[in-house]
């Protein structure tokens, strides 16, 4: 090997040998500094205004004690947890950053037998019994002065609420002293004991709704009577959950309540899920009688049909049908932010919401009430007969035909409302009277649908190694806790709980196969109809027999029949090759997206590495 060999060898691995360490020094000096770049686009991990805007209002000192056990072993449980603790000992870093020297982290490790162990026992932390026998801490207690919170364990099936969570015990000792909100239902909101027969078959009594112990976590809930003649005045806010068959009697007392001053959230429905009852042999379980507020409403200037819900090709959901077949369900909608006011507080940044069956209002407000549209259908949507809807959502789609309106499917109205009872009490003769006015500005939020709380359609529950956890399957519980805080609470929390549960839908992809859907639904529909009429046809000869004949039909009858079965095995492979080319034209429209999803990063970067080249080669050659 001759000299010049030997110097390309030595100066590469001098050149590697510099580069190795160059790294190694790099990373050694910005180890030290916690300064991270988040290129998420919903800006993911990093603070959002609502916790700065409260974290620089900090006046006395926080003391957050952040537990959290290092263990040696490594199993992928350990390894896992041990990253999700390095997340919050992160996300505590920015939060004591941005309060301005107003807040201190104390980071404990509680080993066993140790201070640190007694600590937590007193702060209510709670280990976690891992695969290998160790106890394993991760939680966090928050105080100030005599105020305390804690969270016993920072589960990380919650990761994206982390930050709320957080915020939230902040929020909990500057403000210990915390609203009041009344909840008034026909549903078993709060829980109770099982039926009996469940009670033989070894269930448990009903644990209350996610959504009431959410709001339990950051408002003093009070359970109010669907019966009650009178709203006690330290409630704030009234949440009414499908008030079916409410008395005027009641309506009155949220009237008074109105007038009092008192905010209002109802969650009326035309077709109740949670409300369904099994009747008779039936193979499928009835709706529930519909809830409405009439009396209030048309003393604000407006309608809520309960005979129709609203079926919209861009909000459609797909459900499992018989044999786990998915279906398509137009009148049970994923609501995107299409369908959401951007620029209110309350869903400007809100995930998708899952509304079964939802109503539409209608009408005017009265003169002095202002009416700011929430949540909205697209104008591919129409009303459809409820009933229908929840037996089969098939029908729809053939005889769907849209409106071209957006339909109000929840709406705020603020204003100096009037009483629905200018004359008093019902029934009443010598009861005080009526306040015919409210005394001050309030507020009324009107949502079309009340399944949208219910636990099948808001939560979802996870075996874990930490027992069965309860997390948010969609945007559901933060609209109405958004709702609930901005009424009543620090709206600051709204932002931050809000971006809990981003979503990206590919609304374009979404338009597009519902444009496919009407496009080929009028064909299909006429198939079907000239099917079910050769069926007609068939089933009508095949009666014709001549008296006295039981099995024999005459070569006329014969021949007709077989050129009906032609027709019907024509029709049924005209019908299969239209539906064939329905799913190719989705299936080809949803593997052109995932291509180009692929390579149009690499293609880029590509062909800007050929255009450099081309470039630094021109410019070469110029010299």
């Amino acid at each position: 090997m001759n000299k010049r060999a030997w110097e390309t060898i030595v100066f590469s691995a001098v050149g590697v040998a510099a580069m190795f360490i160059i790294l190694l020094g790099l990373n050694l000096v910005t180890a030290r500094f916690k300064h991270r770049v988040d290129l998420t686009a919903e800006k993911a991990y990093t603070l959002s205004p609502g916790t700065r805007a409260i974290l620089s209002r900090l006046d006395t000192p926080v003391t957050i004690r952040f537990y959290w056990s290092r263990l040696d072993t490594a199993t992928p449980e350990t390894v896992f947890l041990r990253n999700y603790a390095r997340r919050v000992e992160d996300l505590l870093e920015e939060f004591r950053e941005a309060a301005g020297g107003k807040l201190r982290i104390e980071k404990l490790d509680p080993q066993p037998d140790s201070d640190a162990e007694d600590s937590a026992r007193m702060d209510n932390m709670e280990p976690q019994l891992l695969p290998t026998g160790d106890r394993f801490y991760l939680g966090l207690a928050v105080s100030m002065l005599d105020s305390r919170a804690a969270i016993p364990f920072l589960a990380p099936t919650r990761e994206r609420l982390l930050e709320y969570d957080i915020l939230r015990a902040i929020t909990r000792v500057i403000k210990p002293e915390k609203p009041v909100v009344g909840i008034m239902s026909a549903l078993p909101v709060f829980g109770g004991p099982a039926n009996p027969f469940m009670m033989q078959m070894g269930q448990r009594n009903q644990e209350p709704w996610a959504v009431v112990s959410e709001l339990q976590a950051d408002f003093t809930v009070r359970r109010v009577e669907l019966t009650a003649e009178k709203i006690d005045d330290d409630i704030q806010v009234l949440v009414i959950i499908h008030p079916r068959d409410i008395s005027e009697k009641t309506q009155y007392a949220i009237d008074q309540f109105l007038m009092r001053g008192g905010k209002l959230v109802a969650f009326l429905d035309p077709v109740s899920l949670a409300d369904s009852r099994q009747q008779g042999n039936l193979p499928f379980s009835m709706p529930g009688a519909p809830s409405n507020l009439e009396k209030l409403l048309t003393a604000w200037g407006l309608r809520f049909d309960t005979t129709k819900v609203v079926a919209d090709l861009n909000f459609k959901m797909q459900l499992l049908g018989q044999r786990n077949q998915p279906v398509e369900a137009p009148a049970f909608l994923a609501v995107t932010r299409q369908g959401m006011n951007p620029d209110d507080p309350v869903t400007s940044e809100l995930g998708t919401l899952w509304m079964p069956l939802v109503g539409a209002f209608s009408g005017t407000p009265v003169e002095g009430l202002k009416q700011t549209v929430l949540l909205k259908s697209t104008p591919e949507s129409q009303l459809v007969e409820g009933f229908m809807a929840h037996i089969s959502g098939e029908n729809i789609l053939k005889e769907f035909r849209s409106s071209g309106k957006e339909h109000p499917l929840a709406i705020r109205l603020t204003g100096r409302f009037k009483t629905a009872f200018p004359n008093g009490a019902p029934g009443s003769t010598n009861g005080p009277p009526p306040l015919q006015e409210s005394k001050e500005e309030t507020v009324v939020v009107l949502v079309g649908d009340a399944d949208l709380l219910f636990d099948r359609f808001a939560i979802r529950e996870l075996n874990s190694p930490f027992g069965i956890l309860r997390i948010p399957a969609n945007a559901n519980l933060n609209f109405v806790q958004n709702v609930v805080e901005q009424l009543a609470g620090d709206v600051n929390l709204i932002s931050v709980r809000s971006r809990a549960m981003p979503s990206r839908p590919f609304t374009r992809i979404q338009k597009m196969q519902a444009a496919a859907q009407e496009r080929y639904q009028a064909e299909i529909k006429k198939l079907e109809d000239s099917l079910a009429e050769t069926q007609r046809r068939l089933n009508e000869l095949q009666q014709q027999k001549e008296p006295g004949q039981r099995f024999i039909l005459s070569p006329e009858q014969q021949a007709e029949i077989a050129r009906f079965r032609q027709q019907e095995a024509r029709t049924r492979e005209e019908l299969k090759r239209v539906r064939r080319e329905f799913r190719r034209d989705i299936d080809a429209l949803q593997t052109r997206v995932q291509w180009m999803n692929i390579l149009a990063m690499p293609l880029f970067v590509s062909l800007s590495g050929i255009a450099i080249a081309l470039y630094r080669r021109k410019r070469t050659s110029a010299k």
